[in-house]
């Protein structure tokens, strides 16, 4: 295994509480992602992080960035999951300690005195998030066809990484 000195051009960053039910939709993703990675040796190109919420600090995770994919679970958009490109927008939650992935965008626009990367919002429709309860059937039904989409833009894009302005 090498270490690389740079960030991979592609960051998946996915988010969500393990501990409440669909909410593990991100987490989920990730842990599919990685396992991915681990067993076939591909998506060198690819990192892909999880966390409970999304901060100011991720801000710089896009850092050097060539296409970000934000992922989380949702209640609101259609089944099995939503795909939208994302633009910087400073919200509410710019000062809150859960901020919203257009946020995150315009804290890297405003600190980097750039446009972050082209960034996408994969969001997958869940249904209950009871603490302590187990992820759902359909959301778990939901997160395979996420996995399935995810997995072919980002291997489509190891072959051509310059097209991210189409994912």
């Amino acid at each position: 295994m090498s270490i690389r000195n740079t960030p991979a051009p592609v960051l998946v960053l996915t988010w969500g509480n393990p501990s409440r039910g669909d909410d593990a939709l991100g987490p989920a993703l990730y842990d599919l992602l990685v396992q991915h990675k681990s067993e076939t040796g591909e998506l060198d190109h690819v990192d892909v992080f999880t966390d409970f919420q999304l901060q100011i600090e991720h801000a710089v995770d896009i850092e050097k960035r060539q296409l970000v994919i934000f992922v989380d679970a949702g209640v609101t958009n259609p089944e099995p999951f939503s795909f939208q490109q994302l633009q910087p927008q400073r919200d509410d939650s710019f000062t809150s300690h859960a901020m919203s992935p257009a946020s995150v965008l315009a804290v890297y626009q405003q600190v980097k005195q750039e446009n972050p990367p082209p960034a996408f919002l994969l969001t997958i429709r869940a249904y209950e998030f009871g603490l302590g309860k187990e992820m759902s059937s359909h959301a778990r039904a939901n997160l395979e066809a996420a996995f399935s989409f995810i997995l072919t833009k980002i291997t489509r894009l190891g072959a051509e990484p310059q097209n991210t302005q189409t994912v």
